[in-house]
């Protein structure tokens, strides 16, 4: 069965996103999770697990931060409130916090998400081995690579379908650098809305901001794979996460849908390419009118990555 994960900017885009279909929401806060659309109080983390169950879904809560020693010591507290609260798993990138998920006893499954890391069969299921129920696939893995990886794959693989890639995270706070040296005092989160381009080519646009994890880039252009589930399904890749934290409001609930839609035609037997060209258009026509849209390094040839 495939399953669809949705990113959630709040309580009732949540409700919105569970009516349309969505197998699984995926929320935290901005302490412990890295890019989320949105940083939710504990209590709001607690109301949409609870509408997440009632609705017979599921919820994941990200925990992928790499903790550093200040976040790193409120750790536990927050594990046991997860666990409290009965979300169904965690995605995780720091071993800090797996050791403690152990250490605690804490009995929630955990997805390993080490970003750019996690791009071989070999990387997953070494985390597979020590007790993860899937992980986070790289983002800049081609399908070439993917094909000879599903047969070896111990856990699900998470395939990003939809939404933003981050191509460079760093601790260092360049935004915040960057004015100081131009004494200049600007905002510098995700709201501002801030993009790169590169020289030359005034048309680039990667999305850049800070905060507690450090400055985070963005590609160009963002993903959709409607065109080349298909493909993901028939190996094996049905795990498929659709994120929204340049793509808000009710549009992204609306592609969240057109998703729901292919996967059914998928698990159905009926799906076929001019269906998902007609999807595409669709899409194309809710994505933000300010970035781009395009399948990333799906079709690149693994010898051309240096």
């Amino acid at each position: 069965m495939i399953e669809i994960i949705a990113t959630a900017e709040s309580v009732e885009q949540a409700e919105l996103l569970l009516k349309a279909g969505v197998d699984t929401l995926y929320i935290g806060e901005e302490t412990f999770g890295l890019r989320l659309p949105a940083s939710f109080s504990r209590e709001e983390q607690k109301e949409i697990t609870e509408l997440a169950h009632t609705a017979g879904k599921r919820l994941i809560a990200a925990v992928n931060g790499i903790m550093h020693p200040d976040k790193m010591k409120h750790i536990p507290e927050y594990l046991h409130f997860l666990a409290e609260i009965g979300v169904d798993q965690l995605t995780v990138g720091d071993p800090g916090v797996i050791y403690t998920l152990q250490k605690e006893k804490i009995d929630i499954p955990f997805i390993y998400d080490g970003e750019t890391m996690v791009t071989s069969s070999r990387q997953i299921n070494f985390w597979a081995k020590r007790g993860a129920a899937g992980a986070v696939l790289a983002r800049e893995v081609p399908f070439e690579e993917m094909m000879n990886m599903s047969e070896q794959l111990l856990v699900p693989a998470e395939v990003l379908v939809y939404g933003a890639t981050c191509i460079h995270q760093s601790k260092r706070p360049l935004l915040q650098n960057y004015y100081n040296y131009i004494q200049a005092s600007e905002e510098k989160g995700k709201e501002r809305g801030l993009f790169l381009s590169e020289p030359k080519k005034e048309e680039t646009h990667y999305s850049i901001y800070e905060d507690s994890h450090g400055t985070h880039i963005f590609a160009d252009n963002d993903i959709s794979m409607i065109l080349e589930l298909d493909k993901l399904y028939d190996y094996g890749y049905k795990t498929w996460k659709l994120d929204g934290i340049y793509a808000p409001g009710e549009n992204f609930v609306k592609v969240a849908k057109l998703f729901v839609e292919a996967k059914e035609g998928l698990e159905n037997g009926n799906w076929t390419i001019e269906k998902a060209e007609q999807i595409q258009e669709q899409i194309q026509q809710l994505h933000p009118e300010n970035r781009g849209l395009d399948e990333g390094f799906f079709h690149l040839d693994p010898d051309a990555i240096r």
